[in-house]
């Protein structure tokens, strides 16, 4: 898909610094102390990722999915926005380098300054409890209104049959 090459390329990023690791072994992609404030576009034979240092506040849910031969990441001393949106950026570094959830910490939201990604509760998070129920709500309606909808056009239609079967039934006498 289009999004995918947009994400994902085969060539060096230009904010940063690669190095083949040898034959058949990857790239080590060394990122760091670029000032950089989003993830950039990164070779799909990422092995070694440095992302540390920079302006990093979040990353785009799926941005880091298709490096699937990585075996080394380090992206702490960035500014961190600890809010709902870090939830993606916490999974995936459970799955990929748990222990380096102890070294990344939060810059923001106040409430959670300072704390690492491993402290981080569901509690904490808890902005993403607040946007789920106005999203229902919004589909609530939505849905009221087409099931409305094709309720007034259903009866329109019967009435339609029923009207035309008068007017077959008076013609034919």
């Amino acid at each position: 898909s289009l999004l995918f090459h947009m994400t994902q390329t085969e060539v060096c990023p230009p904010s940063c610094n690669c190095k083949s690791l040898g034959e058949m072994k990857g790239l080590q992609v060394d990122c760091s102390s670029r000032k950089l404030t989003e993830v950039p576009a990164l070779p799909l034979d990422t092995k070694r990722l440095y992302l540390h240092n920079n302006s990093l506040t979040s990353v785009p849910p799926g941005a880091l999915d298709s490096l699937r031969s990585l075996k080394e990441v380090k992206i702490f001393d960035n500014p961190w926005n600890c809010d709902c949106h870090i939830l993606y950026l916490k999974l995936w570094l459970e799955d990929i380098s748990a222990p380096s959830l102890g070294n990344i910490r939060c810059a923001s939201p106040a409430s959670v300054r300072m704390k690492t990604l491993r402290q981080l509760t569901g509690n904490e998070l808890g902005i993403c409890k607040r946007l789920l129920p106005i999203k229902c709500l919004e589909f609530f309606w939505r849905d009221l209104i087409l099931i409305a909808g094709a309720i007034i056009t259903l009866i329109l239609v019967a009435w339609a049959l029923k009207f035309s079967k008068k007017l077959v039934c008076q013609i034919n006498l």
